[in-house]
C-alpha cells in the first residue's frame, strides 16, 4: 500500500512508519581474488522516519559504502536492505532507478550542480525528470529555494554562488519531489565553519519530518549537536551507537505548499 504527499506523489506506506531504513548483515567487497578487499562485514544499520541519523567514523571503513548499497547505488552480496517497506535486492535495475527517483533525495559534497543551469534551474531537475512540466517545476522549487534564503539568487549560475549557496541549492534539488529518504554525504565538507554548520540548520529545518528519514555521513564533528541518533562505523560494521537530545518533536516542518 502508499499514501501520497500533498503534491500527489505515492510514497510507500512504510515511510511513516518508525524504521524507515533496516539493514541486516550487509556484506560488500570490491576486486577479485588476492586484491579483494571486503568493505563491509555483515554491517546492521537502521534509520527512523523523523529523525536525522548521522553516521560517523574514519576514512575507509565503510560509510560512503553502505548509504550507496541503502540509496541503491550499489549493490550488495547478502543481507538485508528495506528501504521504505521496499527489499532493494528484490527490484530489478528498471524498478530501482523508478524507486530512487521518486522516494529518495541524494546531497553531495561536491554539490553536482549543472553549470549550465540557474539555481531555480537546477532544483527542478527532479520534478522536470518525473515528467512535471517546466513552469510547474519552477514554482515549487522557487518556493523550496525562498525557504533556503535563496530569493534572491535563483536567475545565478553555480559559478555566480559561494560554496554555501551551491549547497543551499543542492538541497533543494534533493528535496523538491518531497522524498521519504534522504542521504547526505559530507554535506559540510566543502564549506567553512560557519557556513557548514548554517547550511546544517537549514537542512535540519527543512529536511526534518514525520515521514521522511534523514541521513548524514560526516567527518565534522562541529555539527553532531544537530543529530537526534549517531552511529559509529568501524571496520564495515555499526560498533555502537548514541542517542543524541531529542530534538525532532520542534522541527517537523513540512515543504512549502504550492498549491
Amino acid at each position: 500500500m502508499s499514501t501520497t504527499t500533498e503534491h500527489g506523489a505515492a510514497i510507500p506506506e512504510a515511510a511513516a512508519h518508525a524504521s524507515a531504513v533496516r539493514c541486516r548483515g550487509i556484506e560488500k567487497s570490491f576486486g577479485d581474488g588476492s586484491a579483494r578487499l571486503r568493505v563491509l562485514r555483515g554491517a546492521d544499520f537502521d534509520a527512523a522516519a523523523g529523525e536525522m541519523t548521522f553516521l560517523v567514523g574514519p576514512s575507509g571503513c565503510g560509510k560512503t559504502t553502505l548509504i550507496s548499497v541503502i540509496g541503491g547505488i550499489l549493490s550488495c552480496e547478502a543481507g538485508e536492505v528495506r528501504v521504505l517497506g521496499t527489499e532493494l535486492r528484490a527490484l530489478s535495475n528498471r524498478a530501482l532507478a523508478d524507486f530512487r527517483l521518486a522516494h529518495l533525495g541524494f546531497v553531495f559534497q561536491q554539490f553536482h550542480l549543472l553549470p549550465a543551469l540557474s539555481a531555480l534551474e537546477n532544483a527542478a531537475v527532479p520534478l522536470v525528470a518525473r515528467g512535471l512540466g517546466h513552469r510547474r517545476a519552477e514554482e515549487r522549487a522557487a518556493a523550496l529555494l525562498e525557504r533556503l534564503g535563496l530569493a534572491d539568487e535563483m536567475r545565478k549560475f553555480p559559478t555566480q554562488l559561494s560554496g554555501g549557496q551551491q549547497q543551499r541549492v543542492a538541497i533543494a534539488r534533493a528535496l523538491v519531489h518531497e522524498p521519504s529518504l534522504l542521504i547526505c554525504d559530507e554535506p559540510t565538507a566543502s564549506l567553512d565553519a560557519r557556513s557548514g554548520h548554517t547550511v546544517m540548520e537549514l537542512l535540519r529545518e527543512v529536511a526534518v519530518a514525520p515521514a521522511r528519514a534523514v541521513i548524514v555521513v560526516t567527518h565534522d564533528s562541529r555539527i553532531f549537536e544537530l543529530a537526534d541518533r549517531i552511529a559509529h562505523m568501524s571496520d564495515g560494521v555499526i560498533a555502537r551507537e548514541e542517542r543524541r537530545a531529542a530534538r525532532s518533536a520542534t522541527h517537523q516542518h513540512s515543504l512549502p505548499s504550492t498549491t
